[in-house]
This record gives structure tokens, sequence and C-alpha cells, in this order.
């Protein structure tokens, strides 16, 4: 099944996608949905009325998370690249609900900044509560998957060896534009994922290249904390991005970043100035 939340009426609203149609569900968003006490209902506790699929507002699947987790260093040539060796442990770091944006949203680059930079990504978005949980718990936890694009501040990651600086500028990383549930992608195991950048690809490899999957991530995090429906995990982006680049290449107003994973939809946002008011 697939899942959208798109901006409705003046607010969000979880809809489960039937064909080129947004069937409008009794939630919010899908993070709601994801809580509710039978996710599996109200995947079909509709609210009546639909919306065309190729005129859908997408707002972040889940707009407000109790958490988002990153992992950094996680495919292969990503890791080579920067003349690294493999990691024992996944490296984590966070985010903030106010970077996220939108499939189709514009990606803000922040006038502080001279080096944002693109990282495609797969994302998880946990169903159900998981603590200490083994490989069976971990896939029971998985509510779905998406498309992530982890922009990046690189002049701001740089400045200490703490990343999450350059992680979490305002309206900067595109979720979206559905949640897939599990069981049509094989827990994202082998997906390809892509960023072009004004048509030009830049970054494609395959998940099944991770250090550390999905599964083995969510079972690492649950050791540290409680994962709860709809928290949203970055599980790291490959190798390609503008940053290792001679000369680097770097985001501007107007580039056009089209983010894929393969049958998880695709992100397709231009990129705008801040203006500050």
């Amino acid at each position: 099944m697939r899942f959208a939340t798109i901006r409705h009426e003046g607010g969000t609203r979880a809809a489960r996608v039937e064909g080129n149609e947004l069937v409008l569900l009794r939630y919010s968003d899908v993070g709601e949905l994801l809580a509710a006490s039978d996710s599996g209902a109200a995947a079909y506790d509709e609210l009546g009325g639909s919306v065309a699929l190729d005129v859908g507002d997408f707002a972040p699947i889940v707009p407000r998370p109790q958490k988002i987790i990153c992992v950094g260093l996680n495919y292969k040539s990503h890791i080579l690249e920067r003349g690294e060796k493999l990691p024992s442990y996944p490296t984590l770091f966070g985010k903030y609900e106010n970077a996220l944006i939108g499939a189709r949203d514009e990606i803000t680059l922040p006038d502080n900044s001279i080096a944002p930079d693109w990282e495609v990504e797969l994302g998880v978005i946990i169903g159900s509560p998981a603590r200490h949980v083994d490989d069976a718990g971990a896939r029971a936890a998985i509510g779905g998957l998406c498309t992530v694009n982890d922009i990046t501040m690189r002049d701001w990651q740089r400045r200490t060896q703490q990343w999450l600086q350059g992680k979490t500028f305002e309206n900067t990383t595109p979720v979206g534009p559905f949640l897939v549930t599990p069981d049509e992608v094989d827990y994202g195991l082998d997906l390809e994922v892509r960023c072009e950048i004004d048509d030009v690809v830049m970054q494609q490899d395959r998940t099944s290249e991770l250090v550390f999957g999905p599964i083995e991530i969510v079972k690492y995090i649950s050791e540290i904390t409680t994962l709860m429906p709809g928290d949203i995990i970055a599980t790291g982006t490959t190798g390609g991005i503008g940053d290792a680049r001679t000369p680097p290449i770097r985001l501007q107003p107007g580039t056009k970043v089209r983010t894929v994973v393969e049958n998880l939809g695709e992100c397709l946002n231009y990129c705008v100035a801040e203006v500050r008011s």
C-alpha cells in the first residue's frame, strides 16, 4: 500500500493511493495514521472524497515526527570517496522537523552558506514502538519506506566534528511523496537510489550497498531509545556528492533537484534563495 500526506482545506490530510487518486482518510497526516491503535484498519477509515494524484500538494510524509534520526557514512562508495574506513557502528545525528519539506516544495538555500549539497537517501518510517528489538522485531516496527534528500550545508557541517549544524537548516529536506509499505519493496533491501541535478545523474547506487541496512539500523537505534510511530530514519547517502567533485559543485538558486528511490516515488524540488523577513 501507498500513503501520502497532502495539504487540504487549510491543513493536512492523510491519503491512501488508489490508482490515480488520493483517497482522503480520517487522519490529519500519515504520522497520526501510524499512531492509531489499529493502523491496518485506519488505512481504510475514509473521510469521503479524493484528490487527483497529479494535483496533490504533498506535505512531508510525517510533518511532525517525534524523532528524525540520520545515518552518516553508510554506503561503501561514499566512505571510500572520503578516504575513510568502513565503520563498525552506525554514525548517527539528528534533524529537527522544520527542516522537512514536501516532495514538490522549494529547497531554501540559506544566505549564510556557500556550500549547499545533495544527498539522496532511503527513508525508513517507524510504524510501531520498538525498544531492544531483534531482527523480527525490527521488521515488524517498520511502517514504510520513502525517498529523502538530506540537503547539507558543507561549510557549516565542517565547522566542528558534530554534523547537526550543517544538516538541519530550515526548509531543506524533501521527504516523500509516498510511504510505501515494506511488503511492496522487501524492506528496501535492494532498491536503486538516484539523484539528478539539472537532469544530470550525480548519484546512483543500490541500497544493497549500505553498510548497515534498514533492519540493522532499527535494531541499533532501538538499543538507545524507543522508536515511535512516525519517527523518520534517513539511512545515509552514496558517492557522487557535489563536495567530492573537482572542482566542487554547489546547489544554486534555480537548480532542479530530482531525488528517486526505486518504486518509492520521486521528489522534484527547485532551489530558491533565502529571503529574510
